[in-house]
């Protein structure tokens, strides 16, 4: 048993159905998906817009609004159940166990009080600080972070920053009572390539010190690769691959995975078109039969258009496909490995 096994899991979704009431009927936006993540651990969440990444983490937060609900299912933190607690218990929660990141900063912070006043409210509803007290440690966490100036910059408005400066400040006030979990939303988009990578180190860094377990939701598989320990890609609700990021990577199993892989730029490779995956993620209300990926597989078989496959062991991953059962099928399939960018730097950081 590995170190990691031994751990108990700071995160453990069990079987977890999202549902939607309707008059058109209930629609099934989350089916079946359970995952774990590790102390110190960033799980990465990939998929397109609508895969049901950000609905997982706004269920984890208990920020599910009406008509959704949890239908079934469980989700624990370090053991204890929190999909079943009442609104006030979720709010004394968040925040002290549960940091959220979210995309757009602005949504994270009131723009009519300084930075500084909301670092200290968040650390002493949390923490047993002074004002004093709550106010220094607001500084050493905006300095951990990287925000220039902090001593200054402290008592400054949100309209005041940059988007990279903002994203910097909701990270601190994500971290800044060591929550025991992070679930980051689409944290680097619409930032420069400059301050993503930026914005990704110290998510790792102040993360893995602190020994806090990260959800990290996005599209960008070139973020995963750069960001992540393990990912989960999801698709129409479900979990259709979930592996160690270089395996991932390197080595997709699931043809929807490969599609993702593929779509990635490189330099080296004079292709006059980049692959793309046709057709689009259906609808809730018009999820096919079988693997919900079947009309757009091209190495679809007449198995998946009847039979839904579960996550299969193969290697060091699991993929919920029935290609993973041929050998020879997917051996075939398999796409070549990324040259140069941020997956082919990954890749061979992980074969050093």
């Amino acid at each position: 048993m590995t170190a990691q096994e031994a751990t108990p899991p700071v995160l453990d979704i069990r079987d977890l159905h999202i549902e939607f009431d309707t008059r058109r009927g209930v629609l099934k936006a989350i089916d079946g998906v359970s995952m774990q993540i590790a102390p110190g651990e960033i799980l990465g969440v990939v998929g397109e817009s609508g895969a049901g990444k950000s609905l997982t983490g706004t269920a984890i937060t208990g920020l599910l609004e009406k008509p959704g609900r949890i239908s079934t299912g469980e989700i624990r933190l370090e053991g204890k159940r929190i999909d079943n607690l009442s609104q006030e218990q979720m709010r004394r929660l968040r925040g002290r166990e549960i940091g959220a990141i979210f995309q757009d900063p602005l949504t994270s912070l009131n723009p009519l009080y300084t930075i500084g006043h909301q670092l200290v409210e968040t650390i002493r509803t949390h923490l047993p600080m002074s004002m004093k007290e709550a106010r220094q440690h607001a500084i050493r966490m905006l300095e951990e972070v990287g925000l220039p100036a902090p001593e200054t910059r402290i008592d400054q408005y949100p309209h005041q920053f940059s988007g990279g400066m903002r994203q910097r400040v909701v990270i601190a006030l994500a971290l800044c009572v060591e929550p025991r979990l992070v679930i980051a939303d689409e944290p680097t988009t619409a930032l420069d390539v400059s301050v993503q990578a930026q914005i990704i180190a110290v998510l790792k860094r102040l993360c893995r010190e602190k020994g806090t377990a990260v959800m990290l939701v996005t599209h960008d598989m070139g973020v995963i690769a750069e960001a992540a320990d393990r990912v989960a890609v999801m698709y129409a609700g479900r979990l259709v691959e979930v592996g160690p990021v270089a395996d991932v990577v390197k080595q997709a199993k699931h043809p929807y995975t490969r599609g993702l892989m593929n779509s990635i730029p490189t330099i080296l490779n004079d292709v006059d078109r980049l692959e793309q995956i046709e057709g689009s993620m259906p609808r809730l209300a018009a999820i096919p039969d079988g693997c919900a990926f079947n009309p757009r597989c091209p190495h679809v078989l007449s198995r998946c258009r009847t039979e839904r496959p579960d996550l299969i062991a193969v290697e060091n991953s699991e993929a919920a496909c029935w290609l993973v059962e041929n050998p020879v099928i997917h051996e075939r399939h398999t796409p070549a490995t990324p040259t140069t960018g941020p997956v082919a730097d990954h890749c061979r950081g992980a074969n050093a």
